[in-house]
């Protein structure tokens, strides 16, 4: 493609050479490189693309944008400076592969919690009533039955956009997306066309990368200011900040909510194991999905198809034969009747959504054992509160590890341990091995109890590190409660 046609829409501070060339490929990652590419000189948060200009060149690029010129110049190579090198990748990645989000009605979803779950029950929603769609979440990408495994909540502009077009060229009219703030902040959706946003919540996460609270809360309304007036922007009415990610946009505002007064409106009439009885806008519906947490993301999919113009019976009645997302409130059982819970809640709001939805529904004998960790390289101010939030809203808990990654998950398992209360030590374990601290929980249960296993959901993989073994959760969960006679 002519570097001219991928450059439409890119602001440019200084041009040397030719636009007049074609252009092979795009990328950002030095290693990449190829014969006739374009190089991003992208600063990222652990090295600086600057610093490779040189090695491209002589792999073979002869395109380079980026935000400060080398000193020497290549004649063989055209250089573009940009103000920001990850805004000019998001508009050229989406011009290079021919703008596929503007050929398809791509919704964005955001918020800390519920995200992969309103994404996952819009795709399969959409899937039953008829249309090919798209969808790209933490656990997978999908077109339509074709599974691509995910690695980021949402990929790169280069990965999105390649991904967007794979959709076109499938037949998709939908496609659902999770948006992180990283991706936001990064500008990885930039380019992008969405005919709709929907918020979930926010709470406390992610304040290793965003530094505060108000920077996440930026961060997500961000993605909200930039919808197009054509768009729709619905949000939690309940959220005490669902309506400030709504003050700058210019899409259409619409909300839904449990308590407040909304354009969608539910009541829950009964929560149980078994599922929700929910009477969504006075319809009585029963669903699959358990918790006042899938309230909310039941009432997030309703609204969202009711503003793509769905009949509201049909999508109903579809809703409640569905399941959610892998590893969101998973779980078995055994012949004593033990109940094991896996979930991916990794932030201490999630953690507390998820206990207290056990607690609501538990009859009021049973234990409520809860296994927990938290990941390393990641926001360690949310390590003791998690923990304090295990021990408040549980009967016994074990402390143990996630994906430690790089750090020492002793000095992670030291931080929870700060947050366990004096009289909360009493009925608390710490076990590092996470598979021995899983095997425990189901050793210390009687007949009733209820197991939670939070913090990994639907990942089959611990991480210590920089290597990846395999562990899923659920089957570990599944091989204990089974082995007890």
């Amino acid at each position: 493609m002519q570097l001219q046609e991928i450059l439409y829409g890119v602001t440019i501070i200084k041009l040397v050479g030719s636009t007049n060339r074609e252009t092979s490929a795009l990328t950002f990652d030095s290693r990449q490189v190829i014969p006739e590419s374009a190089f991003f000189a992208v600063t990222g948060t652990v090295s600086d693309g600057h610093k490779y200009i040189e090695q491209t060149i002589a792999a073979g690029a002869r395109i380079v944008i980026c935000e400060v010129m080398p000193e020497v110049l290549n004649e063989q190579v055209t250089y573009i400076q940009v103000e920001n090198t990850s805004v000019a990748l998001g508009i050229m990645a989406a011009n290079f592969y021919g703008n596929p989000s503007a050929e398809l009605k791509l919704i964005g979803v955001t918020g800390t919690n519920g995200k992969t779950t309103i994404a996952t029950l819009l795709f399969k929603l959409f899937r039953e009533l008829g249309y090919h769609v798209g969808l790209i979440s933490t656990v997978e990408n999908q077109i339509n039955e074709t599974v691509i495994p995910a690695t980021h909540t949402t990929p790169n502009p280069l990965a999105l956009n390649q991904l967007l077009r794979q959709m076109v060229q499938a037949g998709c009219v939908y496609a659902f997306m999770e948006v992180s703030s990283h991706a936001v902040v990064q500008h990885r959706i930039e380019g992008i066309h969405f005919v709709g946003g929907v918020f979930s919540n926010i709470t406390h996460d992610h304040l290793d990368f965003h530094k505060t609270f108000d920077n996440y809360i930026k961060a997500k309304r961000a993605f909200f200011d930039a919808l197009p007036k054509t768009a729709f922007a619905l949000t939690n009415g309940d959220d005490k900040n669902g309506m400030v990610m709504l003050q700058n946009t210019k899409a259409s505002k619409k909300s839904y909510a449990l308590k407040q007064l909304a354009d969608f409106k539910a009541r829950i009439i009964e929560n149980k194991f078994s599922g929700l009885n929910l009477d969504i806008d006075d319809t009585d519906v029963f669903f699959k999905l358990v918790g006042s947490f899938n309230a909310y993301n039941l009432l997030a999919v309703y609204g969202t198809a009711m503003l793509l113009g769905e009949d509201k019976l049909t999508v109903l009645t579809i809703l409640s034969n569905l399941t959610g997302a892998e590893g969101r409130f998973d779980y078995v059982s055994n012949a004593q009747e033990i109940i094991g819970i896996v979930d991916y809640a990794h932030t201490p709001d999630a953690v507390q959504n998820v206990l207290s939805t056990i607690q609501n529904i538990r009859k009021g004998t049973e234990q409520v054992i809860t296994v927990i960790g938290c990941g390393g390289d990641r926001d360690k101010t949310k390590r003791p509160v998690m923990a304090q939030v295990a021990c408040d809203w549980s009967d016994k808990v074990i402390l143990t590890s996630d994906n430690p990654r790089t750090e020492d998950p002793q000095a992670i398992l030291n931080d929870m341990e700060a947050g366990v209360s004096p009289t909360n030590k009493r009925k608390t374990l710490s076990i590092l091995d996470r598979k021995e601290a899983i095997r425990t929980a189901c050793h210390l249960a009687r007949k009733g109890d209820i197991i939670l296993v939070a913090g990994k959901g639907h990942e089959k993989y611990q991480e210590i590190n920089g290597v990846r073994f395999h562990f899923d959760d659920k089957e570990i969960l599944m091989e204990q409660l089974n082995s007890i006679s």
